[in-house]
């Protein structure tokens, strides 16, 4: 059973809050992969200072060498962010405070006199 209402059953307990999930895996080939393309192009970025530069066609390299390779990795484990940890506290738990009050409204423009428009001659 593979509905909506089936996963939502998991992720929320029975007072309405949600239970903190593990970070999900990728497929290990696709992390090793992603690895090896990040560990690849810190060393050619490292290595071979030509690779720091501008090409015509791709642009700014160590953007296609470090950087997309870096946040492919990043999606692959669904964007944790970081300095949270895996289980602990996190600060939905405790609702914001908010403050009661009314809420604005616009006011009432004053209506224009209703009569015999003149002709100006």
């Amino acid at each position: 059973m593979n509905t909506v209402h089936a996963r939502r059953s998991h992720a929320t307990s029975f007072s309405g809050r949600a239970e903190p999930r593990p970070y999900p895996h990728p497929h290990p080939l696709l992390d090793e992969v992603l690895r090896g393309a990040v560990a690849i192009g810190a060393l050619l970025l490292i290595l071979v200072p030509e690779t720091r530069g501008m090409h015509p066609q791709l642009g700014w390299l160590p953007l296609w060498l470090l950087g997309m390779p870096l946040v492919a990795w990043w999606a692959a484990y669904r964007f944790p962010l970081p300095g949270r940890t895996r289980g602990g506290p996190s600060s939905r738990e405790t609702p914001p405070v908010r403050r009661r009050l009314p809420q604005a409204r616009r006011r009432a423009r004053p209506r224009a006199p209703v009569g015999r428009v003149r002709a100006v001659a």
